[in-house]
């Protein structure tokens, strides 16, 4: 009798008696191996008990009925044991491990291992249920990614290759917290490699910053009184300071949500960098700030400028109360300009101490002032003015210098203009211990009272015999303990 080759169902043959038997035989085949299942593959020995129509796959060794029938599906049918060989690619479930097994010519074998291509798949979930938004989701406690050896036909390597549409877009690993965001590694928002960290899955801080293009590490939001890496500039940088901004702001931004409430907030963050070669600009916007300036520590490279109005230095006042406006100390150096500077109860203008140099290479104006305008105070300490200014308040004097300090304003050539008649009440120059002023060469439009100079200590105020009328004031100038005014 002929079977067919695949599934090897009884043929019936031409003129055969009881074609019914031979009919039913396929049938019973067909039952069996059509959607196969089979109850368990780790029998040795036939169930005591089979029902109708059960399956399974005979395990090497069996004994009894089942002997020499290794690999085969057996199927109780009619009171007795059928035997199917398996052909190459059979497909069977096995019910008891919740598994497909397939026939690879010489041995079942786990389908997943066997099949060597799944293309296309739209979604998949591993332990879970993959969604729209996460069409890959996997729910484990483990999982292993291992380099194909060399010997297996690989190369030994193991390289994860993840792109993103543009620049712009986001490239990451993010870590969660019960599905809360609390730490981003990866391309986010530009091409620089940075490391994040948010207390909330809302707020992102920057930790780490690895510029793309020459690979320099930067901490954006670590502080040096902590122990932490300086921030190194690859580009001049503008801080912004607004009277509606806030501290919380990185400053980087002439936003209200961007830009940083005080001035001295500004100076802390730039204090903080390594300026590299490159400048940073203190940008401060229109505005009266009662906030003191103070630079206690040099900057780390490139040049710094607190900037306000050059234009009309009045939009922008920094009015403090019994201290200085702004104080620039211990060896640092700034460029002012474009600032309105005036004080109350005490303190002095601008100071430069204890070694410290300010440029003022802008327009300024100088306000009422319990102290001194521009006061260089201690060896080493200068002010230097490039720019025509205003005078518009008292001081107890205009230019001072002591202890070594020195004021020069240069080049030649400037209009200082005094609105109001202003008063001095130490001089309009006053220069006392070993201090000096060169000052020669401007012109000074408007008037002020008190004493044109008061020079002592060994300190001179040269005026390349601009004369003793020279300086404003209404009263004369007065030189004495070895002071020089010529």
């Amino acid at each position: 009798m002929t079977d067919t080759v695949n599934l090897g169902l009884p043929c019936i043959e031409g003129s055969q008696a009881q074609k019914h038997v031979t009919h039913n035989d396929a049938l019973r085949v067909l039952d069996t191996l059509v959607q196969l299942a089979v109850l368990d593959r780790d029998l040795t020995a036939p169930p005591a008990s089979p029902a109708e129509g059960e399956r399974w796959i005979v395990k090497t060794g069996a004994t009894g009925v089942w002997a020499g029938h290794a690999d085969a599906i057996a199927a109780w049918q009619d009171g007795g044991w059928q035997f199917s060989a398996p052909k190459l690619g059979w497909v069977a479930f096995v019910a008891d491990e919740g598994t497909l097994l397939v026939w690879n010519g010489s041995a079942w074998g786990d389908f997943f291992a066997t099949v060597t291509s799944l293309q296309g798949l739209v979604r998949l979930g591993i332990g879970t249920t993959a969604d729209a938004s996460n069409p890959l989701s996997a729910k484990l406690n483990n999982a292993l990614f291992a380099a194909k050896t060399v010997a297996e036909g690989g190369d030994g390597n193991l390289r994860y290759k993840l792109s993103k549409e543009a620049a712009a877009k986001t490239l990451s690993f993010l870590f969660q917290d019960n599905w809360s965001g609390r730490a981003e590694i990866g391309l986010t928002g530009d091409d620089d490699f940075h490391i994040k960290v948010s207390p909330d899955g809302s707020a992102w801080h920057d930790g780490i910053v690895v510029d793309r293009n020459t690979g320099a590490v930067t901490f954006p939001n670590t502080s040096i009184a902590s122990g932490g890496g300086r921030e190194q500039l690859n580009a001049n940088r503008t801080y912004y300071v607004r009277t509606d901004g806030s501290d919380s702001n990185n400053g980087l931004s002439n936003t209200s949500g961007g830009a940083f409430l005080t001035i001295q907030k500004a100076v802390d963050t730039v204090a903080a960098l390594d300026l590299s070669i490159y400048d940073v600009t203190i940008q401060v916007g229109n505005g009266t700030y009662s906030g003191s300036v103070a630079i206690a520590t040099p900057f780390l490279g490139g040049n710094v400028t607190l900037k306000g109005d050059t234009t009309t230095p009045s939009n922008v006042v920094i009015a403090t109360t019994n201290v200085n406006a702004i104080t620039v100390g211990n060896k640092a150096a700034v460029c002012v300009q474009g600032f309105k500077l005036q004080t109350t109860t005490g303190g002095h203008a601008l100071i430069a101490d204890n070694g410290a140099i300010v440029k003022v290479n802008g327009k300024m104006e100088y306000g009422a002032c319990v102290g001194f305008h521009l006061y260089a105070n201690g060896a080493g300490s200068r002010i230097v003015v490039s720019t025509g200014y205003t005078i518009s308040g008292n001081a107890s004097a205009h230019w001072g210098a002591t202890d070594g300090g020195n004021l020069l304003v240069f080049p030649n050539g400037l209009t200082i203009t005094l609105s109001g008649t202003p008063a001095f009440s130490s001089g309009f120059a006053y220069a006392s211990r070993v201090a000096g002023m060169t000052v020669w060469g401007h012109t000074f439009s408007g008037a002020a009272t008190g004493s044109r100079y008061m020079v002592d200590g060994n300190s001179v105020v040269f005026v390349n015999g601009g004369g003793a009328t020279y300086l404003p004031g209404s009263g004369a100038g007065i030189a004495a303990s070895g002071g020089q005014y010529y």
